[in-house]
Order: C-alpha cells, then structure tokens, then sequence
C-alpha cells in the first residue's frame, strides 16, 4: 500500500492555490512534477560540481563525468539493458525517434521501403518518419484501431512484406490509454525479422519495463514523464543496430579523430551524443529513478490502476459523458466529452476551480480524425493523485456540465 500523503509531501507543487482553490494536478501524461530529491539534485550539481563532462582532466570534471556515468548504469539497471554502451542520451522520446529514424534509414532503408506505425501514434513517431518520406522516399504502414481503441493485430500482420524494415509503435497511448500488446507485437515482428521501436513515454512511469524479457530492438522515454527533469531522453538500442547506425548529428565528444581528410566517430555510446549534453538533468534523473524504484512500480500500477478505475465508474454516471478508449488493458489517460461542450471550454472552466486536465488533439490529430472528432479533455493520473482529488474533479465536471 502506498502511502499518498507521505509521497505528496515530497513534491512541494501539490501544495500551490490555483484561483484559491487547492492544485489538482491530473495532467501527468503531458508531464509530471518533480520530487524534492530531484530539485535538490539540480542545485547540488549547479553548486558543488558543475564542470563539463568528458573532457576534463581537472577534478570537478572528474566527479560530473561520474555522476553522468552512474546515471546511465542506472537508467540501464532500471530497464535492464545489456550494457550501458546501448543507452543513448537524449532530449527527450521526441529526439530519440528521430533518432532512430534518420540513423536507421540511412543505414537501412531504400525508396521504396515500408516502416510500420499505427493508427494512434503520437506526432513524434508520425512526422520524425515522415521526414524520412521525403529524404528517403520510404513509405508508411498505418495498423489500424477498432471501436474499443485497440490495435488490429490481424491486419498488423497483414501489412508485414519484404518490403517492411522497421515497426515503430506506442506502448500506451498518451490518449485513449491504450496498452499495445507489444509481446505480441515484437513477436510477429522477430519472426519475419523485421526490429522493433518502443514509444514508452506514457509507459516507463506507470509499470516495470525489462528491455531484455520484450526483445525490443529499440525502447524510447522522456525524463520528465517519469518525475525527473525536462529536456532528457533516453534511447535504448541493441548494440548490433546502433553498431551499424551512422551518427545522427556532428560536434565535440562523438568523435573519435577529426581531420580535413576525414573524420572517425566514437565509440557507443558516445557516437551519438554529439556537443556538451545537459549533465545537471541526467544527473538529476537518476535521482527521479531511485525515487520510483523505492516506492516500487508494482505498486505504482496497481494504485493508478485502481484510480483510473474508480475515476472512469464516477466519471461514467454523468449525462452525455463519451469516453474514448475503452480497451481492455488501459492505464493512466480518460479522454472524454460531454454532450456538446467544447474540449476548450471544459478545460478552461475546470481550472477555474483548481483542476489541471489537458484539452484538444494531444499530438494526435490522425487519431482524432480515426475517432472522428477535433479533441477531447484528457485526465490523466499518477501515484500522488487521490480519491478526494477524483471526486472533487467528477463534481467540477458535474457543475461545468450544469452551465451548459
């Protein structure tokens, strides 16, 4: 059991008025706050050991490079990776696959070759391909949903041909908070031995991920969804991909000679971090990672779970009410409309009474489009969220739904 009121200490956020009235935070799948031991961290770094990483011989540039260092084993820990040479720092899920979209179809890809993604992919792993439609004259498979908001696994394989170089696939929609059979998924993939990228963004908070138990070739996730700071990513590649991959961008550190005859490149992981990377930040994640892995993700899923579960019920005996997703396996997200009130309007009333949703398409305007709508309001929820907090925001909704 998890004590709540002991974590909300923890994040001296929760504590903020909004229009007087207490902060209810349920935007967690566009970011989380950050626990004390995180801040803290980042003033520790600044004012005790901020030097450049990499390149110093002098001590504070020593101690920084290992506390970057001990980040990356940490983050390969918590994934359970193989090696720390096949974790790639990043700015976020968003420049990880773009990433792995310029890298491997560069190395990979012809015109002519298919990339498989799906029906409810976030941006960052619609256009990052689409980029590569143009540079590379590639083509896009889409798996398509059904009414419920789960992937068709039967046409999923039906699109798989000789063609097909790579499948690049949410594990949770930061929508409908759909979670994708990617088991399956990379199980039909390896066996036509096509690779397969993970979006875990809406996922690596919210429950225990073993890179190693999926086989996933790729895994992609942003520090500040999992509690730690913004502007950190983490990509994770088997070796004998990234091995083959062309670096994705040029400048100090992922070199391993430079000459104006030509140039060689770094070893993994360094080939593909390019110029002075934010250090504080991955620093300061691993104290976010040691935070969740305390608490425990089995944990964490089964309060959220249960949360969303008692939120979706109370959310259900509203008139007009329409929830979108309604998969059997879900976590975190409720997308919802009521009756014909505006997604804008909606969000706009609620934080008038404290409550922090997210309104419009959530960077996913080819899923709106599937569910034939422009947006919805999305709640979304984390383990410092409460049953009070899920009442208090039912009978929000209850009173902007009674001015309409």
């Amino acid at each position: 059991m998890l004590d709540v009121n002991k974590i909300r200490a923890d994040f001296p956020i929760l504590s903020t008025k909004i229009y007087g009235k207490p902060l209810i935070y349920l935007d967690n799948g566009a970011t989380t706050q950050k626990p004390r031991c995180v801040v803290d961290e980042i003033e520790c770094v600044y004012t005790t050991l901020n030097a450049n990483v990499h390149r110093g011989v002098h001590t504070l540039s020593q101690q920084a490079t290992d506390a970057m260092e001990a980040t990356r084993e940490a983050v390969r820990s918590f994934i359970n990776a193989p090696s720390t040479k096949e974790i790639i720092f990043t700015k976020g899920t968003t420049e990880s696959i773009n990433l792995v979209a310029h890298s491997f179809c560069q190395q990979f890809c012809s015109e002519g070759d298919e990339i498989i993604i799906s029906e409810m992919e976030h941006h960052a792993n619609i256009v990052s391909w689409q980029l590569q439609e143009t540079i590379k004259g590639i083509k896009l498979r889409v798996i398509p949903i059904n009414e419920r908001g789960e992937l068709k696994l039967d046409e999923f394989e039906k699109l798989i041909n000789p063609k097909t170089k790579l499948v690049s696939i949410m594990h949770v929609s930061n929508v409908l908070g759909t979670v994708n059979p990617i088991e399956e998924i990379i199980a039909i993939a390896h066996k036509h031995d096509i690779p397969v990228l993970i979006d875990g963004a809406q996922s690596i908070q919210h429950q225990t991920i073993d890179v190693q138990q999926l086989d996933c070739d790729f895994f992609v996730f942003s520090s500040h969804k999992i509690y730690g700071p913004n502007g950190i990513g983490v990509l994770y590649g088997k070796e004998k991909w990234l091995d083959r991959m062309p670096p994705y961008q040029g400048g100090g550190e992922m070199i391993g000679h430079v000459s104006f005859k030509g140039t060689t490149f770094n070893e993994l992981p360094f080939k593909f971090e390019a110029g002075t990377p934010d250090y504080v930040g991955i620093i300061a994640l691993r104290k976010a990672l040691e935070y969740v892995k305390n608490i425990g993700l089995d944990s964490i899923k089964q309060y959220e779970d249960e949360l969303l579960q008692y939120c979706t019920a109370e959310l259900m005996k509203i008139d007009g009410m329409k929830i979108y997703g309604t998969a059997v396996r879900k976590s975190s997200a409720i997308s919802f409309l009521v009756n014909d009130i505006h997604h804008y309007d909606m969000g706009m009333l609620l934080d008038k009474m404290g409550i922090a949703v997210r309104t419009g398409h959530h960077c996913a305007q080819p899923l709106m489009e599937a569910l034939g709508i422009e947006g919805t309001v999305r709640a979304s929820v984390a383990f410092y969220n409460t049953r009070d907090e899920i009442d208090a925001f039912v009978a929000a909704v209850r009173r902007v739904v009674s001015m309409f």
